[in-house]
């Protein structure tokens, strides 16, 4: 943010003055986006939004089971305590401290001798119990990777933590981290393509509302191309293409647009590259619509 808008503090993890919106994804679905001054907690108003979110999906399928995945902004005491009172799995990253490493020490020898040997990256998986000294109110499982990464001659440790409900007896360490955590990175990418290819961090409106219209507007942008993804363009090379590059190839193009009582005809370049891709997707929305 760049003026004086309502809700608009600084903030020192990103350095600038900004909003801090929450998302909340279910793989390329957008379930959730709402507007938050940069003030807060990470996880401010979470537990409302995954409240109603999981209700609405449990109306319709009563038995699904759910899991929740965050960044370490969301392994906060009344999270996990309503997921857990409420049948929701979850898993969420632990900010690295001394105690945490410290519980790894002995796993983290294994993974630096090995990277000292093969000058290649090693790491290692272990689970073990875990409290905080204060905001906790029990232990929970956690789960660590022991990595060490070359670093010149010094190498440097890497470790990285988890907490979930889920046992080991149902998933090991290392599937825990690297087959369900870690895709969690993908909705990243998600974020990105409402942000930067979307618009969705124009908020320079005078008032919080306001702002909070224009994020649902570029979130709607967002649904409606998913949709046009999903429907007009399966099993065609751009089914996996980002909100950018829909936009740069079938909707940013030069055409010459005649409406008359009947129709409307639209005459492209006959040297369009996607004239084809266009054209499907045109056809499989009209059957839908």
């Amino acid at each position: 943010m760049h003026g004086n808008q309502e809700g608009r503090f600084f903030h020192g993890y990103y350095d600038c003055y900004c909003d801090l919106p929450l998302y909340v994804f279910c793989g390329d679905h957008l379930l959730a986006a709402k507007l938050r001054p940069s003030n807060i907690d990470a996880s401010a108003g979470s537990v409302e939004e995954v409240e109603r979110i999981v209700g609405r999906i449990r109306q319709r399928w009563p038995r699904v089971r759910i899991l929740l995945r965050g960044d370490s902004g969301f392994a906060r005491e009344a999270l996990m305590a309503w997921c857990e009172a409420n049948a929701v799995d979850y898993l969420f990253g632990l900010a690295r401290n001394p105690r945490l490493v410290a519980a790894i020490g002995a796993a983290l020898g294994l993974p630096e001798q090995e990277a000292r040997r093969t000058g290649q990256a090693a790491r290692r998986f272990a689970d073990f119990r875990w409290t905080t000294r204060k905001s906790w109110r029990r232990q929970r499982q956690a789960v660590a990777k022991a990595e060490w990464t070359p670093w010149f001659a010094s190498g440097k440790a890497n470790p990285r933590f988890v907490v979930t409900p889920l046992e080991p007896d149902e998933y090991d360490a290392r599937a825990l981290y690297e087959d369900i955590y870690c895709q969690r990175g993908d909705m990243e990418n998600r974020i990105k393509e409402c942000q930067a290819d979307l618009f969705a961090d124009r908020t320079s409106a005078a008032t919080l509302r306001a702002n909070q219209l224009r994020l649902w507007f570029a979130s709607m942008a967002y649904v409606l191309l998913c949709a046009f993804r999903r429907i007009g363009l399966r099993n065609t090379r751009l089914e996996r293409a980002t909100c950018a590059t829909l936009r740069l190839k079938l909707l940013k193009i030069g055409a010459l647009v005649r409406t008359s009582v009947r129709r409307v005809k639209i005459a492209m370049a006959s040297g369009h590259p996607y004239q084809q891709e266009f054209a499907t997707a045109h056809a499989r929305l009209s059957v839908a619509a």
